[in-house]
């Protein structure tokens, strides 16, 4: 089965936060690992704002131990109808479009995704 850890899930499993036990089996499998390219660059932008570059660099090379799976014309047409008929933010649509295509289930404490089919969605504490 495999599993798309979204960016907000990535984060908490990153600063040690109450839910970082939910998803710390779907990152420490990594022959199940999909990694979208957006959320390299969601946690990537985060670190360097609230941290620094080198820890930025850490996460996503942690990150990258699944199969990153890049945005191509395909995934962003999906992702656009996706985003039409969910109203979805864009960065969303992009990781559920991955979902879509790859059979994953997204793990997410993103709010936007409560609901969706294919996605367990943890409140945060």
């Amino acid at each position: 089965m495999n599993n798309i850890v979204d960016s907000s899930a990535w984060i908490e499993y990153f600063i040690g936060g109450p839910q970082r036990a939910h998803f710390r089996p779907f990152i420490h499998n990594t022959d199940d690992l999909i990694v979208p390219s957006i959320t390299l660059f969601e946690v990537y932008k985060r670190f360097l704002v609230v941290a620094d570059e080198t820890r930025a660099i850490e996460a996503t090379n942690q990150m990258k131990k699944g199969r990153v799976v890049e945005l191509n014309e395909y995934l962003s047409i999906w992702a656009a109808t996706l985003s039409k008929d969910l109203q979805l933010p864009m960065a969303d649509s992009i990781i559920l479009a991955t979902a879509y295509a790859t059979g994953a289930t997204v793990y997410t404490m993103d709010r936007d995704f409560e609901g969706i089919e294919g996605v367990n969605y943890v409140p945060k504490n």
